[in-house]
């Protein structure tokens, strides 16, 4: 299947906002495609790559050559030279990776090479995620949609799901079962602005957890055999012996279980996020020494716990687990009770809460609603320092702001980082028009720079270290709330005062 197909299918994929409209045009485009090219185009089309990452990020893609004026790239000889990109290692390997990315580049089409920078910078945000593309393999494959679903939440891989169900129908599905050793996508969580909306979205007695700001992982054990997978299903075994050891320590034969890995200061409360994170990219024991913290179990022993109701699944986990390795708990239906559960945790130093319905199942690869996550918000007033162009839905939209905070000790301004998250469709349009007058050198560009003078109220997690921004900081899951237009760059907050965030966290 040439790449020409794919591309055309994910800009008509981010133009509509019908989710049955996306959910058929997938499905053409996947009953068309050659066999051997279904798994490569269902990761796209999810904006990831087969080969998770590369190594080329955003920087390396922001001149390309001219395109060329026919498609001819196929599907299959795009991945596999993202997979030589991948591989390429030792001298001169650089210079290689260099060449290859321009000889992919310069052979692609203008349509293709927006496709490719997009799916390449980890910008391909299109509405084709896992429950849309469920439905599309479903309605290419003609099986039903909830085969397709359970088999994508067990295998923890939509893209062989796609391969099995295109090839063999339903019967390539039943083979997808919960095994140990192989991950399952993860159960995500829905939001809550406080402990009281998620009582009352929960209703009764509710589930409490301290929400650790560490990196969450899945383990896996079969005898003396232990694997570890990130949140994103990537193995990382070797990198983590504490939590290997922790899972050995376990009164168990077979095991899967969900919890958070997190380096913790010697007086108990968290290092920095980035610190248990640089842990994750090394290749051995490493310093500082990560804690385990077990918070759900899906399978012990021979018994799949998925379907079973959370304070089951934790009844479980609590007869195998040491109270020490297990998260704090809070059951109770009374808000002020929660209240202090949620300022406890913060006093700690920890992220915020998790709330869970006790009756809720472990809804694998999904953002079940019975999770809830409670954690407070920050925000900042700052200063759009360039916009750059959308695509997809937002092509002729300028779109991601990037954010500044005032320094008054030069009079300019730092960049923090940039987002284009929380914007509607009548932001976009607002903001089009706004940059456009503010734009210094015209808009022909991909990235174009403004005059540092409107103000955006910004919500974000926490500030982190950051060796990408001059600052030495930036914000994380930093999102648009609204624009200012009643305060003027001189009064927008200062980078001191997000140093001083940044100081808070230590």
């Amino acid at each position: 299947m040439l790449l020409s197909a794919v591309a055309d299918a994910s800009a008509e994929v981010g133009a509509s906002s019908s989710r049955l409209a996306k959910a058929a045009r997938v499905a053409t485009l996947l009953a068309h495609s050659d066999p051997g090219d279904v798994g490569i185009v269902v990761s796209w089309l999810a904006g990831e790559l087969p080969q998770r990452q590369i190594g080329v990020g955003w920087a390396a893609l922001k001149v390309l050559p001219e395109p060329a004026a026919v498609p001819e790239l196929t599907v299959s000889g795009v991945d596999d030279t993202l997979s030589r990109i991948k591989t390429t290692t030792g001298k001169g390997s650089q210079a290689l990776r260099t060449q290859l990315l321009a000889e992919l580049f310069t052979a692609a089409t203008g349509a293709e090479q927006t496709f490719l920078r997009r799916l390449l910078s980890g910008e391909l945000r299109q509405g084709a995620l896992a429950g849309v593309m469920a439905d599309a393999i479903a309605r290419a494959a003609a099986v039903p949609a909830a085969d397709v679903r359970r088999a994508a939440m067990l295998a923890g891989d939509l893209s062989a799901v796609a391969v099995a169900a295109l090839s063999e129908g339903a019967a390539g599905l039943v083979r997808f079962t919960l095994t140990v050793g192989r991950p399952v996508g993860p159960m995500l969580a829905q939001t809550a602005t406080g402990v009281g909306d998620a009582l009352e979205k929960l209703g009764g007695d509710t589930v409490f957890e301290t929400k650790l700001d560490g990196a969450r992982v899945q383990i896996h054990r079969r005898g003396n055999d232990v694997t570890v997978y990130t949140r994103s299903l990537d193995e990382v075994t070797a990198r983590l012996p504490e939590v290997v050891a922790a899972a050995r320590a376990l009164p168990v034969t077979d095991l899967i279980a969900d919890a958070e890995a997190i380096a913790l200061r010697p007086d108990g409360r968290p290092h920095r996020f980035q610190v248990t994170a640089s842990r994750f990219g090394t290749t051995g024991r490493g310093e500082p020494p990560l804690s385990v913290f077990f918070f759900d179990l899906l399978h012990h022993d021979g018994t799949d716990l998925l379907d079973l109701p959370t304070t089951e699944r934790l009844a479980v986990l609590d007869a195998v687990v040491p109270a020490a390795q297990r998260v704090d708990r809070l059951i109770t239906a009374d808000p002020a009770a929660a209240a202090r559960f949620l300022d406890a945790t913060l006093s700690a130093g920890h992220e915020g809460v998790m709330a869970k319905s006790p009756t809720a199942p472990y809804e694998a690869g999904r953002r079940g609603s019975g999770w809830l996550k409670v954690k407070p918000v920050h925000t900042l007033d700052l200063v759009v320092l360039a916009v750059e162009w959308g695509s997809g839905r937002r092509t002729g939209k300028l779109s991601n702001i990037h954010l500044g905070a005032r320094d008054p000790a030069t009079g300019g301004f730092v960049m923090l980082g940039k987002t284009f998250k929380g914007m509607t469709d009548a932001t976009l349009d607002w903001q089009t028009r706004r940059f456009t007058e503010l734009a210094v050198h015209g808009t022909d560009g991909y990235l174009v720079e403004v005059r540092p003078e409107q103000v955006v109220e910004i919500a974000f997690d926490g500030v982190q270290g950051s060796t990408r921004y001059p600052g030495g900081m930036a914000l994380r899951f930093a999102r648009v709330l609204r624009y200012r237009d009643d305060k003027t760059a001189g009064e927008a907050d200062t980078i001191d005062t997000v140093r001083a965030l940044f100081q808070r966290a230590d």
